[in-house]
């Protein structure tokens, strides 16, 4: 049997896989070095329990011991955020367990060899003993003790106390930064990989912290073993070198009481380098510099605090019997410092300088240039509780309903709602942006009901009348204690949060055809073609384009038209698209083919429709003047009567209980529809040709009719 190792080739990331040994036919892949560089420390550390080791390795180990605790500390040092050193709490274990096992290590050395003198722990223990304290029993007592209470009571405490609220506060917060991630998400400012990379340092923050808390306690448990091993060896040592090695009590206290010192003090002051080490970490404030550049910005920053200072230590200096050299030498070194701040420096007279300025500063780049959102909420302060599902706030998964609604209603999915506080905005003021514009705007105070009067409540409540801002309707702002009043006077009553959610839902229904832009268009054919790939394969963009396609989509939306019937909608494109490219012609047709659609839209499953109409000559001057190539113009004077007129019959409809509908002739009906639009954003215009033969019509209300 022969063991040939061969060293497996690098993958090209420059990681090793590891190395193969061949064993007669077995071939064994071993790890690499930096995966078994943990378990070896950790046998290595249970080995230092177990077996003696020599005064040498001794030396070296506590000589490593200490360096390793100055290292971990100058990390944490320049450290710029927690989670560069995330691995602190397992580098703090391992770190807690070396010094314990030296100090099993020292201790089984110290009371085997220390009746041969003061090295009989090497000479790092010894120097701690005889250079530190002198040699001086209770120097070295007192010194311990003072380290241990600076350790255990001071640092530690107030490391873990600060690790504790801040895990604390990193998972109450985690809601809240997954929300602005999110939003940054849905707007468009990041990606799904810088998401992903976001939401894993929210949740490793919060883990961290937690971990900190946790390790915290393994710096208590070494500073009480320190303590407690310190006496066991004081006491055991006494008793070993007297009943056994026949040492004097002077003599068995000048070797084991010196070897037990020295060995706590060479074990404790690495504990607490390592427990400032945790402490600057969990108490850092986010920064993008280290601790170090934070010290010399912030606590130099302030020229007159350096100056008031140097005063007072040189009033100080004054007092008789004071240390004067002392005290006056640092009081002129804070007024020379203070001098040097406040003391602007000169302007370079090249003209060069501007460039010079600016040299430190990033170039601009399209990162600057950040998108609008396509919709977007704006709160006052008052209304993130609404928001936050921490103090109960359901606004975000109503808003989520909302969009799930309008998509089964209208037939495409809009854009995510971006969601941000407005400190300009009134504490209790929202207003919903399209593109950047404000498009609505209103008020909700959460805690209260907004009791809604749909026109049959006559008695008057007790609260703030308004007016409900989706609809326009009469409304009041009360008590959530008088709901059961409200509702049993025939008011609708609503929550702040639903008052937000309708508004939106409302403004999303009448600018959905502004909502609706290239990307959703590409999105309806995807998925369209999952269920009729052929069909939209053929139509677009073979027949007509993406663009032609989404305007045709654009115009069906303005006009309120639901989407839903996509199929319908590209078969009729299939039939005309190789006739016309105009999209208000294939609009046309479009509507003609979803005339039953359209009408049930409106009016509901009925036999018989309820319209309004315009008088026969009135109608044959609109054909004159609004038909397309049409001879002459429509006068002025008719065409604001005209829109007037629909007004006054579409508020009589209404108020008689009938949806508002106007009916005239297919060529006029785009730009009647267009005329009325202002005077009466709710009245519907449809064509003859637009009327199933099924259904019967009632003229209700005829325009330009004498009365």
């Amino acid at each position: 049997m022969s063991a040939n190792p061969m060293p497996n080739p690098a993958p090209p990331g420059g990681a090793a896989r590891g190395f193969k040994l061949q064993l007669g036919g077995t071939q064994i892949t071993l790890p690499p070095v930096n995966m078994l560089a943990v378990p070896l420390v950790m046998v290595l550390i249970l080995a230092m329990m177990l077996l003696p080791l020599p005064p040498f390795l001794l030396d070296v180990l506590f000589t490593f011991n200490i360096a390793l605790a100055l290292v971990v500390l100058l990390v944490s040092t320049y450290t710029v955020k927690p989670l560069d050193f995330a691995v602190f709490p397992s580098v703090l274990l391992l770190t807690t367990l070396l010094r314990l096992s030296l100090n099993i290590a020292s201790t089984r050395a110290v009371l085997l060899h220390g009746h041969t003198g003061t090295d009989a722990a090497g000479h790092v223990i010894e120097s701690f003993a005889q250079f530190v304290i002198g040699g001086s029993f209770a120097v070295g007592i007192i010194v311990f003790a003072i380290l241990t209470v600076i350790n255990f009571v001071v640092v530690t405490k107030g490391a873990g106390r600060i690790a504790e609220v801040s895990a604390r506060f990193a998972l109450d917060a985690m809601p809240g930064k997954q929300m602005a991630i999110d939003a940054d998400l849905s707007a468009g400012l990041i990606d799904q990989l810088e998401a992903k990379k976001r939401r894993q340092e929210v949740g490793q923050e919060a883990d961290f912290f937690g971990s900190m808390d946790g390790a915290s306690k393994f710096v208590r448990g070494d500073a009480i073993a320190g303590i407690l091993i310190l006496f066991i060896n004081i006491i055991g040592g006494l008793i070993i070198g007297v009943l056994q090695h026949d040492l004097s009590m002077a003599q068995a206290a000048n070797n084991y009481i010196l070897l037990a010192i020295g060995d706590a003090l060479v074990a404790q002051v690495p504990s607490l380098v390592i427990s400032v080490a945790a402490a600057l970490i969990v108490s850092r404030v986010g920064s993008d510099d280290d601790v170090g550049l934070q010290l010399t910005k912030q606590l130099f920053s302030a020229p007159r605090a350096l100056g008031l200072t140097g005063i007072v230590i040189g009033v100080l200096g004054l007092v008789p019997g004071m240390p004067h050299m002392a005290f006056l030498s640092l009081a002129a070194g804070c007024g020379y410092l203070a001098w040097r701040l406040a003391t602007p420096r000169g302007e370079p007279a090249s003209t060069d300088a501007a460039p010079a300025k600016t040299e430190g500063l990033p170039e601009a780049s399209w990162e600057d240039v950040a998108p609008v959102d396509q919709l977007g909420l704006e709160v006052g302060y008052r209304l993130i509780a609404l928001v936050d599902k921490q103090q109960g706030g359901d606004l975000l998964s109503r808003i989520k309903g909302v969009r799930k609604k309008f998509a089964q209603e209208v037939g495409f999915l809009p854009p995510s709602v971006h969601i941000r506080d407005n400190l300009e905005l009134r504490p209790t003021a929202y207003r919903v942006t399209l593109k950047g514009v404000v498009v609505g705007e209103g008020e909700s105070f959460p805690g209260m009901m907004l009791a809604i009067n749909p026109g049959n409540a006559v008695q008057a409540l007790p609260g703030t009348a308004t007016l409900d801002p989706a609809f326009g309707l009469p409304a009041t702002w009360i008590d959530a204690r008088h709901r059961d009043d409200a509702q049993a006077n025939g008011y609708t009553v609503v929550d702040a949060a639903t008052v937000v959610a309708t508004h939106v839902h409302h403004l999303m229904q009448v600018h959905a055809a502004r909502l609706f832009g290239r990307n959703e268009a590409q999105q309806l054919l995807e998925h369209l073609s999952k269920f009729a790939p052929k069909l939209a394969e053929d139509v677009v963009p073979k027949l007509i384009s993406l663009s032609v396609f989404q305007r045709v989509l654009q115009n069906l939306l303005e006009e309120g038209v639901h989407i839903r019937d996509l199929r319908g909608i590209v078969e009729v494109l299939a039939e005309h698209g190789a006739r016309t490219q105009d999209p208000a012609e294939l609009t046309r047709e479009v509507r003609i083919a979803l005339a039953p659609s359209i009408v049930q839209q409106i009016y509901g499953p009925v036999r018989e429709l309820d319209v309004i109409a315009i008088e026969p000559g009135l109608e044959n001057l609109l054909v004159q003047g609004l038909a397309p190539g049409a001879a002459s113009a429509l006068e002025p004077g008719v065409a604001e009567f005209v829109a007037s007129a629909s007004a006054e019959a579409a508020t009589e409809q209404e108020e008689a209980g009938y949806p508002s509908v106007l009916l005239v002739p297919d060529r006029i009906r785009v730009p009647v529809a267009r005329l009325v639009k202002k005077s009466a954003p709710r009245l519907r215009v449809i064509g003859h040709s637009e009327v199933p033969e099924s259904l019967s019509i009632r003229i209700d209300r005829v325009i330009g009719e004498m009365k």
